[in-house]
């Protein structure tokens, strides 16, 4: 999974993935009994083929096969997504690992699944975009469709707008796609807004909350607890994907947001929760962005694995000596002592009532009555 590599003062640096899978080690994840680690395998043409263009496909070999040779048009060799060698079979890999996820929820092997490697969620049908060349998220909803799963709710929490996955399915009315992101008018890609609702035969298929530069946790898990738990349950969907890039954090050098790992972990149990409720735990979680590696993404992305396993880790879990021995040594850095930062989770529940002084407020206002209609809600009660 570490081939997927822009090179080394690229932020999605592929040690990100190499620490995280030492951290839940070292937590004893990986080695839970209801745990099995998977190897993920390189998607066929065929199967990419089943959300990107052929031609898209071949461009990213080519360009794989030959650096020097960019092809921006297709997003490909720029400044975010820089060509390297084998660039098709890193990235169909990482696909590939979101549909090993799809498979095994549809053999029945487990009801859930986690790639934190994969959420490629800015990778468009025909285009590559913000350090994403494969949409693996949409490639395994689109297997979960082939095969008969009616119906997807698509949860995306990443810090920026879930741009690609979002238009693959814009006018498919079978798959609710929700983003919970920094507003674009701060930050990149620039888009997904309240009125974004999806394509004319699919409208509400597309939901955004596009939230203010330096929401907390207080504000953030106040507004998905305002948006998502409605409308998912509203859309009964047969399984949950969701995206989790950990880049809202604080301390993550490329957003504006201001959440921490232990509310990042709450929006995970609460995923969780919603899977449980609705589609009786089916759910696939997969990575995304997150470019402090030191003492966020590898914190978040464990729980995450402990969350879909089933065994939370407690956030005054400390982190094992051996894991912060070897980020001294390798890395040179000071590795957090604990699994968790004391942050305070609390959220004001939307039935409180509406602040619309709040600029957070006015966001989820506008997303909910935008979107909630379309499903019988009331935007102002339920």
């Amino acid at each position: 999974m570490s081939a997927y590599n822009f090179g080394p003062n690229h932020p999605m640096s592929p040690k990100r993935l190499d620490l995280t899978t030492r951290l839940a080690r070292g937590l004893g994840i990986l080695d839970l009994p209801q745990v099995d680690v998977v190897q993920a395998y390189v998607a066929s043409d065929d199967e990419l083929a089943t959300v990107h263009e052929r031609d898209y496909i071949a461009a990213v070999r080519r360009v794989g096969d030959e650096p020097a040779n960019p092809e921006p048009s297709r997003g490909l060799g720029t400044e975010d997504d820089p060509a390297f060698p084998g660039m098709h079979q890193a990235s169909a890999r990482i696909a590939g690992g979101s549909m090993v996820a799809a498979n095994a929820i549809l053999d029945g092997s487990t009801p859930r699944a986690v790639n934190f490697g994969g959420g490629m969620h800015h990778a468009f049908a025909g285009k590559a975009s913000g350090f994403c060349i494969y949409n693996d998220a949409a490639l395994a909803i689109t297997r979960l469709l082939a095969q008969g799963v009616a119906r997807v709710a698509y949860i995306d929490i990443d810090a920026h707008h879930g741009d690609g996955t979002e238009s693959i399915f814009w006018d498919d009315p079978r798959v609710l796609t929700i983003s919970l992101h920094e507003t674009g008018m701060t930050l990149f890609p620039g888009t997904g807004f309240a009125n974004d609702l999806g394509g004319a035969n699919a409208q509400g298929s597309a939901v955004n909350v596009a939230l203010p530069a330096g929401t907390s946790d207080a504000g953030w898990l106040r507004a998905f607890h305002a948006v998502v738990p409605q409308l998912v349950e509203a859309f009964g969907p047969e399984v949950i994907v969701s995206q989790h890039g950990c880049d809202s954090h604080r301390a993550d050098e490329l957003t504006h947001l201001n959440t921490s790992v232990d509310g990042q972990r709450e929006a995970a149990l609460s995923i969780a929760a919603l899977a449980d409720k609705v589609c009786e735990g089916r759910w696939i979680a997969t990575g995304g962005g997150g470019y402090n590696i030191v003492s966020v993404v590898p914190r978040v992305w464990s729980h995450l694995m402990a969350i879909v396993a089933g065994r939370p880790v407690p956030l005054r879990t400390p982190v094992p000596a051996a894991w912060r021995s070897h980020v001294a040594e390798k890395y040179g850095q000071h590795a957090p002592l604990l699994m968790g930062e004391d942050a305070d989770t609390w959220w004001r529940s939307w039935e409180v009532g509406y602040n619309p002084s709040d600029a957070l407020d006015r966001t989820v206002m506008a997303t909910r009555k935008a979107a909630f209609p379309l499903y019988g809600l009331d935007p102002w009660f339920d």
